[in-house]
């Protein structure tokens, strides 16, 4: 008898589970806060093993085939002079610009087509305000009004997770790093071609800008600054906080900030990681960001969701003993995730300098580390564990 299970959150984690989940047999639902399919965001990448779950998913190809075209990343000074370039070809798959380079939004329209063709269904506009174990369930309340039972409920939500803080009682596990970022699109200009360009003013503040496969130029703005509540502020608010923190910042800045007062997508966060001491409690378990967000800073946070839905779908295949199988999926992939939350703790301080000296040092550092003898180590940096574990087998992509 198949399985109800329901999943919330509908980007990268949510829609890679419920394909291995439907695949499996189980009657798949997921369930998104957001009124439609959220488009847009800005480029992710996917590495080491999350390449391979997507090779098992059959979807490897199609990914590359709807990549941002970015074929690697200059630094650049106040001249839009280059003191360092790392290169896609010369530094592999899985460099400081990984071959699989993907919008946010065309990595989740490609899993959520997929798990569709698997059986999953989706509901948009609706979220858990509370649910209660009973027996071999759980008996959910949803914001619409309606009440449901399912088999077991997993949250593969973001790193607010509200049903995170529902089962565990608080909301006080994320760790903020010291960075704020905005996130937004611009039209292209003349500079902006397939090679991203990164920025650092003095004062902890860079500008990168990434090319997509639309003809427009991604964003990231990165304020080196301990938390001071900037992400407790109105939307509005937080894009003056960044216009006013880089009017003086030189290069480019001038145009992205006129871009940044008309763009509509405009995002705004604390970056932080979460560190949870479990990870399930009965029939209820978390995955992807909403269990480990890993924050952007280690380039592993796409690849760990992949490879948690794997995991997690694939001890779920094995047994209907929901605890056990939440038991081994964490059992597997502790130490996964904290390898892949390691950064190393000078690289906000290194990319995000605080003077002209630091920037001239960080210059200095790039620039070597560019060169044929050390581009293992300049790979490291950037790509987080290239190798990683070998992945348990489970079956699941017989299929394909």
């Amino acid at each position: 008898m198949a399985r109800r299970i329901l999943i919330t959150g509908a980007s990268v984690a949510g829609p890679a589970l419920a394909f291995w989940l439907a695949r499996a047999g189980d009657e798949v639902t997921v369930l998104e806060r957001a009124p439609a399919f959220r488009d847009g965001g800005q480029n992710i990448d996917i590495r080491g093993v999350g390449r391979t779950v997507l090779r098992r998913m059959g979807l490897e190809q199609v990914v590359k085939e709807q990549g941002t075209g970015e074929t690697g990343i200059r630094f650049v000074d106040e001249r839009d002079k280059t003191c360092a370039q790392f290169d896609q070809a010369e530094f592999g798959v899985d460099g400081p610009t990984a071959e699989l380079e993907i919008l946010r939004g065309d990595l989740a329209r490609i899993l959520v087509e997929a798990s569709r063709r698997e059986g999953a269904t989706y509901r948009y506009g609706d979220h858990i305000t509370e649910f209660e174990q009973q027996g071999g369930g759980v008996g959910v309340t949803l914001f619409g009004g309606t009440r449901e039972r399912f088999d077991a409920v997993i949250a593969a939500e973001g790193i607010g997770s509200s049903t995170r803080k529902l089962l565990l009682g608080r909301d006080h596990d994320r760790e903020p790093i010291g960075l704020y970022m905005a996130y937004f699109t611009i039209p292209r200009g003349h500079g902006d071609g397939d090679v991203a360009r990164w920025y650092a003013a003095p004062g902890g503040r860079s500008v990168l800008l990434r090319p997509d496969r639309y003809g427009t130029t991604r964003v990231v703005m990165t304020l080196r600054e301990a938390p001071c509540g900037y992400e407790d502020l109105p939307l509005e608010e937080q894009r003056e906080v960044m216009i006013h923190h880089f009017a003086d910042a030189g290069w480019e800045t001038p145009r992205v900030l006129e871009g940044l007062r008309a763009a509509e997508d405009f995002y705004f966060e604390t970056v932080g990681q979460v560190h949870i001491d479990r990870w399930s409690e009965g029939r209820i378990a978390l995955t992807g960001d909403a269990a480990w967000a890993t924050g952007p800073i280690t380039g592993m946070g796409t690849s760990l969701g992949l490879i948690g839905a794997y995991v997690l779908a694939g001890e779920m295949s094995r047994t209907r003993d929901m605890p056990n199988a939440f038991a081994a999926y964490e059992r597997v992939m502790r130490p996964i995730v904290q390898k892949g939350q390691d950064y190393p703790k000078f690289g906000p301080r290194l990319l995000q300098p605080s003077t002209r000296f630091g920037i001239a040092f960080q210059h200095t550092v790039l620039a070597f580390a560019a060169t044929p003898a050390v581009r293992s180590v300049a790979g490291k940096l950037f790509a987080g564990d290239e190798n990683g574990p070998d992945l348990p087998d489970y079956n699941l992509d017989a299929r394909i």
